[in-house]
């Protein structure tokens, strides 16, 4: 990719992308285009803008997750794969779950992990209020992944039921993180989870972004989550 080097902006996060990996971005760059025209994914579409907002972005999480064996991650809420396709593109090892309530979306989705020919990657239409009380889906993940715009204390909700007990979720953030944090409190007592760190992110010409790591503690109660729409207007 001209002007902007996706290879070496990726270095500081771990990962030495192949030239096969960095093909596979510009497929992805160029589905992401042609799809966009028919079904709303992005409004960013300048080259170097999906280079840093929505590749570089998805790569931030990279140092956190598991680097060995065959770990299972869920991306809620995933709109356009993101940040789960750049991951999964970065890291092969990755069981990788897309969870997206649109169907045009799960449409891309599933284009895209067939042209990119993803292994061990899975794209569900459902909402995450529904999908998260199915026995295949809860508990089973050893991290989940979100970038919705959400408040903490409903993604917590959303996420924290799909992740085992000592697993980890981590939810991207912008540069306010404080008062998010002290509005869950109560929502990571009831749903087993507790703040291992928040990582500061910085990338190109971008304002300082944040990862919040929540580690599962504890199992999440079978009451959780509650009905499709409710974590939303009522965040515990």
């Amino acid at each position: 990719m001209p002007a902007l080097d996706l290879r070496e902006l990726a270095r500081p996060f771990g990962i030495e992308l192949t030239d096969a990996q960095l093909a596979a971005f510009e497929m992805l760059y160029h589905e992401l285009l042609a799809w966009n025209t028919r079904v709303n994914l992005t409004a960013i579409t300048e080259r170097e803008q999906v280079i840093v907002k929505h590749f570089l972005d998805a790569l931030s999480v990279a140092p956190h997750l598991p680097r060995t064996g065959s770990p299972r991650v869920i991306d809620v809420g995933t709109g356009a794969g993101l940040p789960g396709i750049p991951l999964k593109i970065a890291l092969p090892h990755l069981r990788l779950t897309l969870v997206e309530t649109t169907g045009k979306k799960v449409e891309f989705l599933q284009h895209a992990i067939t042209q990119l020919a993803l292994r061990d990657t899975l794209a569900i239409q459902a909402r995450a209020e529904d999908l998260g009380h199915e026995p295949t889906q809860r508990a089973q993940y050893d991290a989940a992944t979100a970038r919705a715009v959400a408040n903490l204390a409903t993604l917590l909700e959303y996420t924290l039921p799909f992740v085992r007990v000592g697993g980890i979720f981590i939810a991207q953030k912008g540069i306010a993180v404080t008062d998010e944090l002290a509005a869950a409190t109560r929502a990571l007592a009831v749903l087993g989870g507790r703040v291992r760190e928040i990582v500061p992110v910085q990338l190109p010409g971008l304002e300082p972004r944040h990862l919040i790591l929540i580690e599962k503690i504890a199992a999440t109660p079978a009451s959780y989550p509650r009905r499709a729409g409710t974590p939303t207007r009522k965040p515990l």
